[in-house]
């Protein structure tokens, strides 16, 4: 595919949410009221997956004292920084900000914490004090979300942790399928080195891709810790999928994060309705497309997209195309529409939604320069299928939601690959609990 220019290409990486400077943080956190005390904690702090205390770090910040707010953070999640970068804030804790109830804006939660731990990644702060070592070895599969966090947390507790990944750099969805615009790589690499500074190992570019490697791995570890999250686009076939022009969500994405932005030229389709079309979406419009549609088979309401992010799309010119599904690809030499139905809703399926069904006769062509398929991902079934006494439902990967632990007593698992997709949150909170589970099981049979 060919790539873009270079002035498309600074524009496709402009941050959504740009870093505040210390003047604008310190009067931002000084709006807070503090609510919450040891009765009844602060709106904010119960709707953030992973615990941080929230009012604490902002009076923190309020005060002048950005390291100790990040310490605070990083004591709650150790991916503080990306996770002020990407979380959902609007539906977590700015959503619950009482300051919603007088009429006025939530704290800026989000750009406080990216505040604070920026300011802590740039003095090198170390999270927390090493523990004494416990003599347990465990081995995380999956340098994404959850195995990062799972593996600061082990070895922040004394365990030998050795982090493999098939990938030759850290983040696993963050790094390479999570738009630029909200993340590129930093501050990834921050974290990383912040993890290594608690003793993890990491083995970048080292798959676990025979069954007799994850014997081998079963061998030299206490416990195992997945954390492989999701793989591959869903496989939707569809006539013409190999014309030039059109995309996969997840390459699509990659490419961009990588430094390979495509020339997505003046008419871009995206087909879906979660949150990673809304991504691709947003994105094409920052690569300079005129027109970028996209299309739902259902309607506006049943889209899992968080509606503000839909909000935002729109603002930005995306069109929302309801009740209309993709046939087929049309072009010559490169992509040049891509043929559509409109759709009806009937009756309810197996879900609860209505199913759509085609209108007959409703055919019709979009003109499309680019098309990006960004309807699912599909679960890691190989590796899970050489895992003696795993369950699977439904491709994920089925823990006790207490503990992360799965039917073999020996592995524990958080993250999309139990969750099916979610937040990177929530596979933060996933992990911490995962962790929690193995330090104790291990600590039971020293």
């Amino acid at each position: 595919m060919s790539t873009s220019t270079t002035g498309q290409r600074e524009l496709g990486f402009a941050e959504l949410r740009p870093p505040l400077s210390e003047p604008a943080a310190v009067a931002e956190a000084d709006r807070c009221l503090e609510c919450g005390g040891p009765y009844a904690p602060a709106p904010c702090v119960i709707a953030c997956p992973a615990g941080v205390d929230v009012p604490r770090f902002v009076a923190e910040v309020a005060a002048g004292e950005p390291l100790a707010a990040a310490a605070t953070i990083f004591a709650e999640n150790l991916l503080g920084g990306t996770c002020a970068r990407v979380c959902p804030v609007e539906v977590l804790c700015e959503g619950a900000c009482v300051l919603h109830h007088e009429g006025r804006p939530p704290i800026a939660i989000g750009a406080l914490q990216r505040f604070a731990t920026d300011q802590a990644f740039a003095e090198r702060l170390r999270p927390r004090p090493p523990a004494p070592p416990t003599g347990r070895r465990i081995a995380v599969i999956g340098a994404g979300p959850a195995g990062l966090v799972a593996a600061g947390e082990l070895a922040a507790r004394g365990h030998t942790v050795t982090v493999y990944d098939e990938r030759e750099e850290p983040g696993g969805l963050v790094r390479y399928g999570i738009a630029p615009y909200r993340q590129t790589n930093e501050p990834l690499p921050d974290e990383a080195r912040m993890l290594g500074e608690l003793g993890v190992e990491f083995r970048l570019g080292t798959p676990i891709d025979t069954p007799a490697r994850l014997r081998q791995l079963e061998a030299e570890a206490d416990a195992i810790f997945l954390g492989i999250g999701m793989g591959a686009d869903v496989d939707v076939p569809l006539p013409g999928d190999e014309l030039p022009g059109v995309w996969e969500s997840l390459p699509f994405i990659e490419a961009l994060k990588t430094g390979r932005p495509p020339t997505v030229g003046r008419r871009v389709v995206v087909i879906g309705g979660g949150n990673t079309a809304i991504d691709v979406a947003r994105e094409a419009v920052r690569l300079g497309a005129e027109v970028v549609a996209l299309l739902y088979r259902r309607t506006e309401a049943e889209m899992p997209a968080f509606p503000h992010e839909v909000a935002g799309a729109r603002e930005e010119g995306v069109k929302i195309v309801r009740l209309t599904a993709p046939v087929r690809f049309v072009g010559s030499e490169k992509l040049e529409g891509v043929e559509c139905l409109r759709m009806r809703l009937g009756a309810r399926d197996e879900s609860g939604r209505r199913r759509p069904q085609p209108v007959p006769g409703s055919e019709h062509v979009i003109p499309a320069d680019t098309a990006v398929k960004a309807i699912g991902q599909a679960p890691r079934s190989e590796l899970c299928s050489w895992i003696e006494g795993l369950e699977l439902d439904g491709g994920r990967v089925k823990v006790d939601p207490a503990s992360g632990r799965t039917a073999n007593p020996k592995y524990f698992a958080a993250g999309d690959a139990v969750s099916g997709g979610a937040t990177v949150v929530e596979a933060v909170r996933g992990a911490k609990l995962a962790a929690w589970s193995i330090d104790d099981w291990l600590g039971g049979v020293r």
